[in-house]
């Protein structure tokens, strides 16, 4: 009989194709995977991957059970999730990721607060890019994640939880020279700092700025805002930075934030799942805790 250890396997295999990976993602030596790969081979009655040393390519029917054995697991979790809701609202673990824009600013005291509010909860936190994000939410790999709205999939459900308006970040010295009713003509004629390719806030900020010039996107890519922070205080250029990072990311003496005379650029930043996920009470008392602290951050 097929069980459950081998699918997890066999799934874990499908991903790393590779077997010191996979056994290092499931926990167990080498040979102990191995081993339960050959008995689901023998069980299904058809060969899954081709074995090329340590590495592993899959084989045809190997490729359509790896979607079956995803998809199984998948309900697994989801009928976990279903019985850990009666065990309470936010108990056990919860696998939540979250944007590079987003963690440093808001996770401490999500983190403070879940502690003091739901104890039982095991908040597991990932952060990374948008996209991959969105693929482990999919994949099951997580169970919400935290991101700038919208999102186009029709397999998750987001509720959103408050707007971050963007400001717009020079040189203190240079200050003087920025009138804010012309901030997009001054905007246009400045060195636009941005994040590296894949990170959602260098997209908003091009389509906000409606400057996705040639010169705009040779500018320089920086892999964290505190980077950026650091040219723009040496005069480097300019960037527009949410105000949710100003507080930790701004040294007052050396950058000036301006804001948007009017109808101010802004990200919506909101709490996504899947919609066969069992534990939307969850994720919606997550979502209040969030809100509570961004209003009481704001007050």
């Amino acid at each position: 009989m097929v069980t459950l250890r081998q699918l997890r396997y066999f799934d874990a295999l499908a991903r790393a194709q590779h077997f010191g990976v996979a056994a290092h993602h499931c926990a167990v030596t080498q040979p102990a995977l191995s081993m339960q790969i050959k008995e689901l081979e023998r069980e299904l009655g058809v060969e899954l991957v081709e074995r090329r040393g340590n590495s592993v390519v899959l084989t045809r029917a190997g490729r359509e059970i790896a979607e079956r054995a995803e998809a199984i697991l998948g309900q697994v979790r989801e009928l976990a999730a279903l019985a850990r809701q009666h065990q309470g609202v936010l108990s056990g673990p919860v696998r939540l990721g979250m944007i590079p824009s987003v963690a440093p600013y808001l996770l401490p005291a999500i983190l403070s607060e879940v502690q003091r509010r739901y104890p039982a909860l095991d908040l597991q936190i990932r952060e990374t890019q948008t996209d991959m994000l969105v693929d482990e939410l999919l994949r099951g790999d997580l169970d919400a994640i935290l991101i700038a709205l919208p999102v186009q999939n029709a397999q998750l459900e987001a509720v959103p939880l408050f707007d971050d308006r963007f400001l717009v970040a020079v040189q203190a010295q240079a200050a003087h020279r920025w009138a804010s009713e012309n901030l997009l003509e001054w905007i246009g004629q400045e060195r636009l700092l941005l994040l590296e390719e894949g990170h959602c806030l260098r997209d908003q900020a091009l389509q906000y700025c409606q400057v996705a010039s040639m010169q705009a996107r040779k500018s320089l890519g920086a892999a964290s805002l505190t980077t950026i922070m650091q040219m723009v205080a040496a005069g480097h250029g300019i960037t527009l930075l949410p105000e949710l990072c100003a507080d930790a990311e701004v040294d007052r003496r050396r950058v000036t934030l301006i804001p948007f005379p009017n109808d101010p650029p802004k990200r919506t930043l909101g709490l996504v799942w899947r919609k066969t996920s069992g534990r939307k009470k969850d994720f919606l008392a997550l979502a209040d805790l969030i809100k509570s602290l961004r209003q009481s951050q704001t007050a």
